[in-house]
């Protein structure tokens, strides 16, 4: 087989995480300096752009003729000039007037509905649509922001319950931190599996929310979803009494073709569960649909939008704290982002990308309520102190939820078998630790080393074995 050229690899090796924190930080503070305009009767898309030979002065007009009205020149006055993009400014980086930020104003005479509002959908499709990424003249491309009349964000549903209505239907205080957790194993397991994993975490007053795995599919011949959801249920009730009076949120996985999805919601809606979980990124309109089937029930189920797969359309596309946005203001109630970690990023979003997303979950937004910040993704009990004191230095605590999976469900018992009481008390047992205050000052880089030695020092033997578990090589 013929060999790859040195240089072909070297192009290949291209670091596009540094590229992407360099490019972030650049439109982070252009923005920050000169805000994306506000149009009256406009959506304002915000997008960074390199091009081959067009320039920022000039693009409008070919991405006005592509994602709107189809003409080049429309008539002063017209429908047609009514339903045109136009230029709303730009910003260019360089001499060259071809790479820099470009602000286009889209109309909401061409999208928006009799009663006022459009969908989120709609909105994608005309400010993300081929002009903006499939056109070759185009080298880059990004979609940065998005500006949206107050009235017509009313208009969007947003979350029915959010972090104090989840909690509040959990019976936890605005000031109780909030963990959960996801069924492990994840796929090839029975209803009857589901409700043993369920009852073997079930009673830990630690937890307010349980969810199935992407990759548990709701319509199996061996695993259907309304009977996992019933005896998942089933074991909740059961462990009520050691629940000191707290309720737990279930949510199972919904996937499916869109004709499927609102059957599959009413029946685990019937069989009592009190929450659900899209995979929101491969299922557009999905939210928005079960939003609006389920809103006049008594109690909507609060819905986690998953975000497997948000790379697709976030690494090289579509800033992330647009597409948050938009999943929150269809009616997401949960929105995973990422945890404080030592060493590198294992999951993305980090460093400001992160910080935008976690904003626009949580800032206030027209009458659309926040959406509950989900630290998880490699969440332990060796990096959960850090992400304790970083929600709490923010005043945040009423807004996140902890959501840790085989760090609780995978971790292995002195018999070598898996064993969720381990983890649940040594998580217990490290958040005993954080409130004792006694990390409070150590530098990130030091925290586990410091961890393992308050841990050991105290006794606390579920947290040791832990770490050792969760950190081979670096614990002993």
């Amino acid at each position: 087989m013929k060999p790859v050229d040195s240089a072909t690899i070297a192009m290949l090796w291209h670091d596009h995480d540094a590229r992407e924190v360099a490019l972030r930080a650049a439109v982070t503070e252009r923005l920050a300096e000169n805000p994306p305009p506000k149009v009256d009767d406009h959506v304002v898309a915000s997008y960074f752009f390199a091009f081959r030979t067009n320039t920022l002065s000039k693009a409008v007009a070919e991405i006005s003729y592509h994602a709107t009205s189809g003409i080049k020149d429309p008539p002063p006055g017209s429908l047609l000039a009514a339903c045109s993009a136009q230029q709303a400014g730009y910003d260019p980086f360089d001499s060259t007037g071809r790479i820099g930020i470009l602000h286009v104003a889209f109309p909401l005479k061409m999208m928006r509905q009799p009663d006022g509002h459009l969908t989120s959908c709609d909105l994608l499709h005309t400010v993300a649509g081929a002009v903006i990424f499939d056109m070759y003249e185009n080298q880059d491309a990004r979609l940065v922001a998005l500006t949206i009349p107050d009235d017509v964000l009313k208009t969007f549903p947003g979350p029915a319950h959010g972090p104090l209505g989840v909690r509040k239907l959990a019976g936890f205080s605005a000031d109780q931190p909030a963990f959960g957790t996801i069924l492990k194993p994840t796929a090839g397991i029975t209803p009857d599996d589901v409700e043993r994993i369920v009852g073997d975490i079930a009673g830990s007053q630690l937890l307010m929310f349980i969810k199935e795995d992407e990759d548990l599919y709701p319509n199996l011949d061996y695993s259907p979803v309304a009977e996992r959801t019933k005896r998942a249920v089933a074991a909740i009730a059961r462990a009520k009494n050691e629940r000191g009076g707290l309720g737990l949120v279930f949510a199972p996985h919904v996937s499916g073709a869109p004709n499927e999805i609102v059957d599959t919601v009413m029946a685990v809606i019937d069989a009592g569960a009190t929450g659900v979980m899209f995979s929101e990124t491969y299922a557009g309109g999905t939210v928005r649909m079960v939003r609006e089937a389920t809103k006049s029930l008594a109690t909507p189920p609060a819905i986690y939008g998953h975000n497997a797969g948000i790379g697709s359309k976030t690494n090289g596309a579509i800033f992330r704290e647009v597409v948050d946005l938009l999943a929150r203001l269809d009616g997401i109630d949960f929105r995973q982002t990422a945890p404080v970690r030592t060493g590198a990023p294992y999951i993305r979003p980090y460093g400001q990308e992160w910080l935008a997303s976690e904003d626009a979950l949580t800032r206030p937004i027209g009458n659309a309520k926040p959406t509950m910040i989900t630290r998880a993704g490699a969440l332990d009990q060796g990096n959960i102190i850090l992400n304790m004191m970083d929600v709490e230095s923010r005043g945040l605590t009423s807004n996140v939820l902890y959501l840790a999976g085989s760090a609780l469900n995978s971790t292995k018992n002195s018999a070598g078998k898996y064993d969720s009481k381990v983890g649940l008390d040594g998580m217990l047992e490290a958040i005993d630790i954080h409130h004792s205050g006694e990390l409070r000052d150590v530098p990130i880089a030091g925290h586990l080393d410091a961890l393992v030695k308050v841990a050991k020092r105290d006794g606390k033997k579920a947290l040791v074995e832990c770490l050792k578990q969760r950190y081979p090589g670096q614990v002993n």
